[in-house]
């Protein structure tokens, strides 16, 4: 079984987590299905261009998780 989680280089092996929580500006509840599936989409996209992994993101209606590696 691959173990998605830790990087795997020739000389070394890492795990490097950062949890990030982007609150909406004066807590306004912004982040409707809409647009919390763009910014999933979004996200897919990040990872394709740079070596940058979501591993969660979650959303509530006034903030946004991110679990990335």
């Amino acid at each position: 079984m691959k173990d998605k989680i830790h990087i795997r280089k020739s000389h070394n092996v890492t795990l490097l987590l950062y949890h990030i929580v982007l609150p909406a500006k004066y807590r306004r509840k912004v982040f409707s299905g809409e647009v919390t599936k763009s910014l999933i989409e979004s996200c897919g996209m990040i990872e394709n261009i740079y070596e940058i992994y979501f591993l969660e993101i979650g959303s509530d209606n006034d903030h946004i998780h991110f679990m990335v590696q």
